[in-house]
């Protein structure tokens, strides 16, 4: 079957691919937002240290989702990935190094040698929960925005921007209001979600009063994105956008570029409308209600919205990674994904794809059946 499928149908289906990691990312920032919640909801060394022996189980799981985003990209866009990652480094560079800081941060925060105590390292997680996260929201701004790039016949990429793309969420510019509320709202979301996701996962019983807090920062946190979520959507409906306009791949500036795909699109406007009603459930569930499994609804809801945000600039003949130097230098899934071949070959072995999700949900289970309790925080927690 897979045999029969048409060059075309494979890169759109390898975008779509590409799309659910990405997804799956925007979820699994609970970690980060969590992170960046300690301070606010934790007010003792034991409540503290109970949430971070609660992310600190889960904080390899967002890393590696990130790195399995950048490598499915690098196999079936490489000419995205060389782009990006060879012009726009220094926002790459800080994203990474937030994520660096993390992993120090989880392995020598509570160690006996730690010279520079606790409250350094968990600065550090909070950096890479509001900035990490924000630096990622306005990279995938670009997607719509476009970014400061141009190609020659060789493919190589001359980048016209000294920020070397910290220019999407640094510049004066309407693009870089577009980029940064993007990225603010990732990062109220994240809280949304970590909120979540804590009192899914802490007994809270233990600890009533930092319960309280969880659910009073859930609901804030959701408050705090809406403005936010209505500036992006209220931009979608009338930016312009760069699209395809002949069978040479000619690129052109088109008005209402995403209104125009969500029109062609409209199972979009579906995932959209039901992501944000689901996020909205999730939030509402938790705080307004003794329930602690809001974060499946929000969880669920994070991923349906991330696919939109994500297939959005990419699908209807639409340049996913505009130029905003050199149109004709817009990158496409038809100019820039790897070789028939290629894209085949990485289909079968995605079959594979399911059975790795099942073993994840399997460990995830195990690892869930019991809450986080004050007595697990003790010799035994690793953070």
């Amino acid at each position: 079957m897979i045999e029969q499928l048409d060059y075309k149908t494979l890169q759109h289906l390898w975008w779509l691919i590409c799309a659910v990691v990405g997804s799956l990312f925007l979820f699994l920032t609970f970690v980060q937002g969590g992170q960046s919640l300690l301070w606010q909801v934790a007010k003792s060394q034991t409540e503290k240290d109970l949430v971070i022996n609660s992310l600190g189980r889960k904080w390899e799981l967002t890393f590696t989702t990130l790195v399995l985003f950048g490598g499915a990209l690098f196999a079936s866009f490489p000419k995205f990935y060389s782009t990006s990652f060879g012009g726009a480094y220094w926002v790459w560079i800080l994203i990474l190094f937030t994520f660096v800081v993390q992993a120090v941060s989880y392995e020598f925060r509570r160690k006996p040698w730690n010279i520079f105590g606790s409250l350094v390292y968990e600065g550090f997680l909070f950096i890479n929960g509001v900035v990490g996260i924000l630096l990622i929201g306005a990279a995938v701004g670009t997607f719509f925005t476009g970014s400061h790039f141009q190609l020659d016949s060789n493919n190589f990429v001359t980048w016209t921007h000294p920020f070397r793309g910290l220019e999407a969420a640094l510049s004066p510019s309407v693009s870089s209001i577009f980029n940064i509320a993007l990225g603010v709202f990732l990062v109220f979301n994240a809280r949304t979600l970590g909120a979540m996701y804590l009192v899914n996962n802490l007994e809270l019983g233990e600890v009533p009063e930092m319960g309280s807090r969880l659910r009073t920062a859930c609901w804030q946190n959701l408050l705090l994105s809406l403005p936010f979520c209505l500036l992006i959507v209220t931009s979608l409906l009338f930016m312009r956008g760069y699209g395809i306009v002949d069978d040479q791949g000619t690129i052109e500036i088109v008005s209402f570029k995403f209104l125009r795909n969500l029109l062609a699109n409209p199972w979009l406007l579906v995932l959209l409308v039901a992501g944000l009603a689901l996020l909205v459930l999730g939030a509402w569930k938790t705080a307004k209600t003794d329930e602690t499994r809001g974060i499946w609804a929000g969880g669920l809801g994070t991923v349906l919205i991330g696919l939109t945000v994500l297939l959005l600039p990419a699908y209807n003949n639409t340049a996913f990674y505009p130029s905003k130097v050199d149109l004709q230098s817009s990158l496409t899934i038809y100019n820039a994904s790897s070789s028939p071949y290629t894209l085949k070959v990485m289909t079968y072995v995605a079959l594979g794809i399911p059975f790795v999700l099942a073993y994840i949900a399997y460990v995830w289970w195990l690892m869930n059946r019991e809450k986080i309790k004050i007595e697990d925080t003790g010799d035994r927690s690793a953070y």
